[in-house]
């Protein structure tokens, strides 16, 4: 088993800063990630794709060059391709690499897992052809490939950046159709003042919507009732914008309606979670130097709540900072000076978020999607579905689970499980927050019997949740 002062979960922004900050403090550090170069989403294969597309994937990306470089640290152990299936309260980890399994244990845990997209169900969503705007991202930093004949649909600041990011590539959208409207802009009217202070950001957006106008493409603001036309493969979107219905030929659909913590490891730890109302997400109970309810465990970076890949460094280097004085590599007063202007800076980088939240409300057709859409792609559970079994006396996500199998394919709930907590939700009146999510227990992700068998020795017993 391999043993570590600091074990990180995730090598994006929280994760690479926290490593390079409590390597510097002399700690030992190991980072497991799944992807086969550090990165992250925001920073997705940058050491080798930067040269090649950072004209098109702007500067923004290209600053996560500096963060993968600093990982060659003589303390820090970075495994690419590094599953890790199973976490348990004392810091140990059972992870699989290339088909072998793995153990690791460290003194602390830093859970840096980031986003995932949220689920944007609406008729028409799992045809092919339609996909993510995040995922024509990982298409065009990891392979240089951009979607074409394509439309950008839903809402948030990423489907501007995908959209300029294309317009660059020399593949324009067809369009834009935002289900954001006048009335979201005005609710966050009154979050500007203090936005005023993170202006960098809005000035950001600002320049990537002039981008878009120069380059024709066409924007329908408040859009409706969107669905995805196809028999075999998407070949329309259709919408209602401004009183008409609209339709727009395409081979190409790629929706957004923002993205939501990634609290799987959180969650399967049974640590304390709150709901965070403006952001329509769950996001692990911490303090302001990442702690978790298991004071062993720390969690920094999206996974902790929407900030950006900024706000993730800072607030990984915080984590790393406590963690160092925990493990008595500095004293308190050494942390909370380097502290200072690392929390000064991430308030900066927070001030316009409230302003973005309300601006950009998640998508309310795909948060009370109609009966016949699909919402759990793995065991093809319908949202009439869910509405049907709460009519039996379901309360919440892990009954309709029992019901319907909704959260037990092999994503385990990632992608269905916010749908199936907004659609209880609406039907008792009540919020996503007082329904909860679904439970969760290892193995995290697939992993063979082979690999489990070869473990057994070092195997632990049973996690939190177990039964």
């Amino acid at each position: 088993m391999t043993e570590a002062d600091l074990i990180v979960l995730g090598a994006g922004p929280a994760g690479m800063a926290a490593a390079c900050q409590a390597a510097g403090a002399g700690l030992s550090v190991l980072v497991l990630d799944e992807q086969p170069r550090a990165g992250g989403q925001i920073y997705r294969d940058v050491a080798r794709a930067a040269a090649l597309r950072g004209r098109i994937l702007g500067s923004d990306y290209t600053g996560g060059q500096a963060l993968v470089a600093a990982l060659d640290h003589p303390l820090i152990a970075h495994l690419p391709g590094a599953v890790a299936w199973r976490v348990d309260p004392d810091g140990t980890v059972a992870f699989s690499r290339a088909g072998v399994a793995g153990m690791a244990r460290g003194r602390r845990l830093l859970v840096a897992t980031g986003a995932l997209e949220r689920p944007m169900p609406v008729p028409g969503w799992t045809l092919p052809g339609v996909m993510t705007a995040g995922a024509a991202q990982i298409l065009l930093k990891a392979s240089g490939v951009v979607a074409g004949d394509a439309v950008l649909a839903g809402s948030g600041p990423l489907l501007y950046l995908v959209a300029a990011q294309m317009v660059r590539a020399g593949t324009p959208p067809r369009a834009l159709v935002e289900t954001q409207g006048t009335t979201d802009l005005l609710a966050a009217a009154r979050h500007l003042p203090g936005a005023l202070a993170g202006w960098r950001m809005l000035a950001k957006g600002g320049a990537l919507l002039r981008e878009l106008a120069g380059a024709g493409v066409p924007r329908f603001r408040g859009a409706s009732a969107i669905a995805v036309e196809g028999a075999d493969h998407a070949t329309a979107i259709t919408f209602d914008c401004g009183g008409t219905r609209h339709r727009i030929p395409c081979s190409t659909v790629l929706l957004h309606h923002g993205v939501v913590p990634n609290t799987q490891v959180t969650r399967s730890l049974a640590l304390a979670h709150d709901w965070d109302a403006a952001q329509r997400a769950f996001r692990p109970v911490r303090d302001g130097w990442g702690r978790t309810s298991l004071s062993t465990v720390f969690v920094a970076g999206d996974g902790a709540g929407i900030g950006g890949a900024g706000v993730a460094a800072l607030s990984g280097r915080l984590a790393a900072l406590a963690i160092a004085h925990d493990l008595g590599r500095i004293c308190a007063g050494d942390r909370d000076l380097a502290a200072r202007p690392l929390r000064v800076r991430r308030a900066l980088d927070l001030a316009a978020r409230p302003f973005l939240d309300r601006a950009f409300p998640p998508f309310r057709g795909a948060l009370a999607p109609d009966d016949a859409t699909i919402i759990c792609r793995c065991e093809e559970v319908t949202a009439g579905d869910i509405r049907r079994h709460a009519a039996l006396g379901t309360l919440g996500p892990n009954q309709a689970k029992a019901f319907s199998r909704a959260g037990m394919g092999p994503c385990q709930g990632r992608f269905c499980a916010a749908s199936v907590a907004e659609i209880l939700a609406a039907l008792q009146g009540t919020s996503p927050g007082r329904i909860g999510t679904h439970r969760v227990r290892a193995p995290l992700k697939p992993v063979t019997l082979a690999e489990i068998a070869a473990l057994a020795d070092d195997l632990p017993g049973p996690g939190p949740g177990a039964s």
